[in-house]
């Protein structure tokens, strides 16, 4: 075990839960700290907790690696579940992981997707967003998306989206180019064939003709900037806006702290999804 990595807290990666939970962890990688922190609230529908998370360090092939990610199920939460066992594991063994992250990420994506649709019988017929990063050596993020989970970069000078919000309205020349379409029904979300507010997304078989699960990749270099990650599900973005966000985030030292206190802010807004979020501290 590599002393200078610990992990501390209760992770769904290793419990199989997801309701209700937090945790923290940090990792000194090169000449960055690094310090990471979780927070997990069930929302108000009748249904279990839809919302996993992965939070670690690990080590391969002598990198110091950091994983992290938000999966925001619906129809159910075998997907996510699913994706929080499997998409890390599947983005590493990529064999061009090291040479090119970004292919390897894109190739992982659509193979656990394809292997989603095989497990239909057992997995159902639900679906998932995700949002995952994976923090090299303390030098180098790769974020990769697909659907409205988000995460949200902070310097010292910067607030950047590194994520894309896959609505059906930005997608709706590619879903139609494919026969499906878009509901626009008033006091409701736009919708992918009058049922999905989000144009890409793991699983979803019925609606997979219709749907991507290619993800916006963004790199990101980690400089002596770089302060903050926050990745998070829509439970929170649908009440906190971005830059409302980071300024809760940075009243906290402890990430642990700063994801509990944006949960509760996302509660007591009245979000009735699930909720769900990471932060990530450099240099803290």
């Amino acid at each position: 075990m590599d002393r200078s990595c610990f992990f501390k807290g209760i992770c769904s990666e290793f419990a199989g839960l997801s309701s209700s939970e937090n945790g923290k962890g940090k990792c000194l990688q090169g000449r960055v700290r690094v310090s990471y922190g979780f927070s997990l609230v069930k929302g108000k529908a009748n249904h279990p907790m839809e919302d996993y998370h992965v939070a670690k360090f690990v080590e391969v092939k002598g990198h110091k690696l950091g994983l992290f990610a938000i999966f925001d199920g619906h129809l159910g939460d075998k997907v996510p579940l699913y994706l929080q066992k499997h998409l890390f594991n599947n983005i590493l063994k990529e064999d061009d992981f090291w040479i090119h992250p970004d292919k390897a990420i894109t190739k992982a994506y659509e193979k656990t997707d394809k292997a989603i649709l095989s497990h239909s019988p057992e997995l159902g017929k639900g679906g998932s967003t995700a949002v995952t990063a994976i923090l090299i050596d303390g030098r180098k993020l790769w974020i990769a998306n697909v659907g409205d989970s988000r995460g949200i970069l902070v310097t010292c000078s910067e607030v950047i989206q590194v994520t894309v919000d896959h609505e059906p309205d930005a997608e709706r020349d590619n879903i139609e180019t494919k026969g499906g379409f878009v509901s626009s029904m008033p006091g409701d979300v736009p919708r992918v064939n009058g049922q999905l507010a989000v144009s890409r997304a793991f699983g979803d078989k019925s609606l997979k003709s219709h749907l991507s699960s290619d993800p916006d990749i963004h790199p990101v270099d980690i400089t002596s900037d770089t302060e903050l990650l926050i990745l998070a599900s829509d439970g929170i973005w649908k009440v906190i806006d971005n830059q409302e966000a980071v300024d809760i985030a940075r009243k906290f030292k402890d990430p642990r702290v700063a994801a509990k206190h944006l949960t509760i802010e996302a509660v007591e807004r009245d979000s009735k999804d699930d909720i769900s979020c990471i932060v990530v501290r450099f240099n803290a």
